[in-house]
């Protein structure tokens, strides 16, 4: 499954257990990912956007992409990484897709 968002390219890159942000021909960024088949619940471990691609929205393309692919999948978010923390805030409608915040466990 790949998705344009603008200029950005994201495509899951499951044997390496990451999302990947592509502009043009150039890795832009990734979001890492750990998926716990007990729970069936994909930790988003960490974002990273190349020095290069700051600002050109990677990270957010990144954030909408395992959103978009965790409800397509049925499956509940983790979220680890502090930029998909920051962007849940401002993107309140993909909050029933959480788990549970990341450091609790549901009960």
């Amino acid at each position: 499954m790949t998705e344009q968002h603008s200029h950005v390219v994201v495509g899951d890159d499951t044997d390496r257990s990451r999302y990947e942000a592509h502009i043009g021909d150039h890795l832009a960024g990734v979001l890492a990912y750990f998926d716990d088949e007990e729970t069936g619940e994909r930790t988003l471990r960490h974002t990273v956007v190349g020095e290069a691609f700051g600002g050109h929205g990677v990270g957010s393309a990144l954030a909408t992409f395992a959103m978009r692919d965790a409800r397509d999948a049925g499956r509940r978010i983790v979220p680890q990484c502090t930029f998909v923390q920051s962007w849940l805030v401002k993107h309140p409608e993909h909050a029933d897709l959480v788990a549970h915040p990341y450091g609790t466990s549901a009960s």
